[in-house]
C-alpha cells in the first residue's frame, strides 16, 4: 500500500520538470528536506511505512506555499507531546487543512482516516471542535477546490486504487471522524 502511494506522488511531482520533489518513507520522525544542492531533490520524509504518515506529510507539503517549501520543515513551529492546552488549540488551528487533504487522499486510497491530536502524554484525543473544523474544511475544499497540487495527487490516489472521485462532499461524514 504504501509503496503505490510513494509511487503516485513520485510520479506526479519528484521529475525535476515539474517541482522536484520525492515521498521518502523509512524515517523515525517525519520531516521535509528542501534540496540543497543543484540536482538534488526537495524530500517530503515520513515515518517507517506508514500509509497514513505518508499520506499526511504529503497534504502538508501541499498545503505549504512555494516559500515555505524552500524551508526545512516548511519553518513551521511545533512542540512535541505533552503540549499545554494553549499548544494544543494552536496545533489544532494549524492541522485543520492538513488534515482534511490527508481524509481525501485516505479516501482516494480506500483507506480509513483517523484524526491526530498528536498529544499523546496529555492524554487528549482530537476535541469534537477540531473534528468539526476538519470536516467543514473538507466540505469547503469539495465545493471551493483545493489547489492543483493536492488535486492532482488527489486524482492519482484515486486512478491508482480504483476508488471514486474523492471530491465528492457526500463522500464525507462528520459521525465518521474518530
Amino acid at each position: 500500500m504504501t509503496e503505490r502511494i510513494v509511487t503516485v506522488f513520485n510520479d506526479c511531482f519528484a521529475a525535476p520538470e515539474t517541482l522536484n520533489t520525492c515521498l521518502v518513507g523509512g524515517h523515525a520522525e517525519p520531516y521535509y528536506r528542501p534540496a540543497s544542492t543543484p540536482g538534488e531533490r526537495h524530500r517530503v520524509e515520513f515515518s517507517y511505512d506508514y500509509p497514513a504518515s505518508a499520506l499526511h506529510e504529503a497534504a502538508h507539503w501541499c498545503v505549504a506555499g512555494e516559500e515555505r517549501r524552500q524551508l526545512p520543515d516548511y519553518g513551521y513551529w511545533y512542540a512535541p507531546d505533552g503540549r499545554s492546552a494553549a499548544q494544543q488549540a494552536e496545533f489544532e488551528r494549524v492541522e485543520v487543512q492538513p488534515q482534511a487533504l490527508e481524509w481525501m487522499f485516505a479516501r482516494a486510497c480506500g483507506l480509513d482516516f483517523r484524526v491526530s491530536a498528536d498529544n499523546l502524554d496529555a492524554g487528549l484525543g482530537p476535541s469534537e471542535s477540531f473534528k468539526r473544523a476538519i470536516w467543514q474544511q473538507v466540505q469547503r475544499n469539495c465545493h471551493q477546490g483545493v489547489n492543483l497540487r493536492a488535486r492532482q495527487l488527489a486524482q492519482a490516489l484515486a486512478a491508482e486504487f480504483r476508488q471514486p472521485d474523492p471530491m465528492r462532499a457526500e463522500c464525507y461524514r462528520l459521525e465518521d471522524l474518530r
